[in-house]
């Protein structure tokens, strides 16, 4: 074979295999990628074409044409966008440059239908080719460039590249197809299937048959055609078309706004979470057009980073073509035109969460840790992104609002109360809790990373505070008198002194509880210490010197121990038990102990005592 022979990457290789031949029931979605691919690089080149004056005299009737050959049994997809070079031939056909083939691994389902729609999503759609061709052949020619290359390969190890001709800049992508797909040569097979994956396209897509050309889609934005007109199925494939998606979209907006500032829009929200939700850069993935002309695919002024889950596009009638990226972020109109969306799809959100709880508690597990980033980041949205918020409780695994809490508060609550952990198993065994369970009071159980940092801006909800269960003190008997606090104190002045003297820069202070009702010990925040509510990484960097240590006042243990310090026992018999009490505290919080070595050698020596005692 001419040309110079390349190799596929190991993985664009081994996702190349699977492709061909796992997918294989759901071939027909090639010509949907295909196509999708074509009108992309239509899309490229015509916005290219607006800052640079060298490409404005490119033909602007950008189409896609698809060509049957009986003869030669053959299937040709070709454009006439921004092309590609013979570096970018490379790059883009024989190496998988970004680590997603291991997530789209690891996503399959096993039911190819599903696994097939996998392929848009982790942008390696071209590879679906090989399910039907034994060969295929890539001619492309890059915009501005005067040299065209030809890719060809068979699918298995390598391909071969080599220098060739054409007229405009473009791609053409030619087929020989295998023996078991003659299928897709039949002009009436190829009209179905643009029907129905591709007439959304926003370019004409013609087939050609026999020299004649017939134009198979109505070349008409879906965006700008009124919702009477636009069926469900319509909508889904423009979803999965605009966002590369294989899942089906949860909600649909679509909206005209006219008056000073017209624009249209036609956003949706996943039903399933897509594989960039965590991107660090916290991209939004909504499309911008200006007259139906696509400027970009990773618009940041359109919507907040928290609902960057949110797809879709924006087209604009009032924005200068020519925009630039700095223009962008300082145009009023895009400030005014994302205020307007955020309140848009928070309004849908609240309207669905009232229609099904069921169905919204599905959206909240999938986007709810990334929609209480606005908790944290847009204050003015604070109220309805709290009245969307859904959270696990003592009471229930099942998820619930803030107003379904105070529903069901005790009779004399005045707060709501909540606590910070990395899961609600290991939270629930927590001492903290004790006196909450014992007396029948709800805590809210906040476990997404994100919960540590926007609970600290939201101190009220509808006239309740907010109050952390680890932090501070807590007076759970409303009918408690002062004097029946300090009558506790006094009774354990000595044994409170003892532990604060033992402890030392252990701890900042020392104090008998109100929370505990079965554990002897526990470590809470002071209001200002931050230690162990927030969850860390770096656990073992930390230090508790701003808590605070809590006796409970009813155990055997704390009792026996106060006794002895009053009749001025020898203190330093039980100097060892107070500091096992600490570290048994930080076990129990899920922190190493300080000393691990002194902490063995202490328990040794009560175990041998306990021995001694026993014989």
């Amino acid at each position: 074979m001419p040309g110079k022979q390349h190799s596929f990457q190991a993985e664009a290789s081994k996702l190349l295999n699977l492709v061909t031949h796992y997918l294989y029931k759901n071939k027909e979605i090639f010509l949907r990628e295909l196509i999708s691919n074509a009108s992309d690089a239509c899309d490229k080149l015509r916005h290219l074409s607006l800052t640079k004056k060298e490409l404005q005299s490119a033909s602007s009737d950008y189409k896609i044409v698809v060509t049957s050959d009986k003869e030669s049994k053959t299937l040709t997809v070709s454009d006439n966008g921004i092309g590609m070079s013979r570096q970018e031939l490379i790059n883009n056909l024989g190496t998988i440059a970004k680590s997603d083939t291991s997530s789209f691994l690891s996503k399959l389902t096993g039911d190819a239908k599903k696994d097939s729609n996998l392929i848009g999503q982790f942008g390696v759609g071209f590879y679906t080719a090989f399910m039907v061709a034994s060969k295929v052949e890539v001619v492309s020619r890059k915009a501005e460039k005067e040299e065209a290359y030809i890719w060809s390969s068979e699918g298995k190890d390598s391909f071969f590249i080599e220098k060739t001709s054409r007229e405009e800049s473009g791609t053409t992508i030619k087929l020989y197809l295998k023996e078991d797909s003659s299928e897709y040569i039949e002009p009436y097979r190829l009209k179905s299937l643009v029907q129905k994956y591709s007439e959304h396209i926003a370019f004409p897509i013609c087939l050609e048959d026999s020299g004649k050309e017939e134009q198979l889609n109505e070349e008409r934005a879906i965006w700008t055609r009124p919702k009477t007109e636009i069926a469900e199925e319509q909508y889904k494939e423009f979803y999965k078309h605009t966002s590369n998606a294989y899942d089906e979209p949860w909600v649909t907006m679509h909206n005209k706004v006219e008056g000073v500032l017209e624009y249209t829009s036609l956003l949706f929200i996943p039903s399933s979470k897509p594989f960039d939700l965590m991107d660090s850069e916290r991209k939004r993935r909504l499309k911008l057009y200006i007259k139906r002309v696509f400027i970009t695919d990773d618009c940041q002024e359109l919507l907040p980073s928290y609902l960057r889950f949110v797809r879709g596009i924006v087209d604009a009638e009032d924005l200068p073509l020519n925009v630039s990226r700095e223009t962008l972020q300082l145009d009023p109109r895009m400030s005014r035109i994302k205020t307007t969306l955020t309140r848009k799809v928070l309004d849908e959100l609240s309207k669905k969460s009232e229609e099904s709880s069921e169905k919204y508690i599905e959206f909240w597990k999938n986007f709810g840790f990334i929609l209480k980033e606005g908790l944290y980041e847009e204050l003015s949205q604070q109220d309805l992104l709290l009245s969307l918020a859904r959270f696990s409780t003592t009471k229930t695994e099942d998820l619930v609002s803030l107003q379904e809490y105070i529903d069901k508060m005790e009779k004399d609550q005045k707060e709501i109360y909540y606590m910070l952990g990395e899961n609600r198993e290991d939270m629930l065994k927590s001492p903290k809790l004790e006196g909450f369970l014992d007396k029948g009071v709800n805590v809210i159980l906040l476990t997404d990373p994100i919960d540590n940092y926007w609970i600290t801006r939201v101190t009220t909800w509808k006239d309740y505070p907010l109050k952390s269960i680890s932090e501070g003190d807590v007076e759970l008997d409303k009918k408690s008198e002062n004097s029946e606090k300090d009558s506790k104190d006094k009774k354990f002045e000595k044994l409170l002194e003892f532990f604060k003297k033992t402890l030392k820069d252990k701890v900042k202070d020392v104090r008998v509880s109100k929370r505990l009702k079965d554990s002897p010990v526990c470590l809470v925040n002071s209001v200002e210490g931050s230690f162990p509510s927030m969850v860390s990484p770096n656990r073992k960097k930390l230090q508790p010197s701003s808590q605070i240590f809590e006796l409970n006042p009813s155990h055997s243990l704390i009792l026996d121990m106060n006794s002895l310090v009053k009749k001025n026992g020898k203190i330093e018999r039980i100097q060892d038990m107070a500091n096992m009490l600490y570290d048994q505290a930080l076990i129990v919080e899920g922190y190493p102990v300080m000393d691990a070595k002194q902490f063995s050698k202490r328990l040794t020596t009560l175990l041998g005592k306990e021995l001694k005692l026993a014989s």
